[in-house]
């Protein structure tokens, strides 16, 4: 079954934040995430979504548990101010 992972958190550092994601995006391994968006809430600026969507809950709890995930979230994490929100999604339906 499908799995969503979504992250919130708030940043003023756009433009690292884009670099690290899209750095991430070349990267990362080939067991990650199927689709991976970042996007910024147009009405509250500084708000950042990631978007990670997986195969199965079983590929995104492999996936973060490898070093290079935890690398990479603790770098977001210095980006960030405060903790950022997980929500973890099992798909109910999907339309392509």
């Amino acid at each position: 079954m499908p799995f969503v992972q979504v992250i919130e958190y708030e940043s003023d550092q756009r433009d690292e934040l884009r670099e690290l994601s899209e750095r991430w995006a070349r990267e990362r391994p080939d067991d990650g995430p199927s689709r991976l968006v970042m996007a910024e809430d147009r009405d509250r600026p500084g708000h950042f979504v990631m978007v990670a969507e997986f195969d199965t809950y079983e590929q995104a709890m492999a996936h973060s548990g490898r070093p290079e995930t935890g690398a990479y979230a603790e770098r977001m994490r210095k980006l960030a101010k405060g903790a950022p929100r997980y929500v973890n999604l099992e798909v109910a339906h999907q339309e392509t």
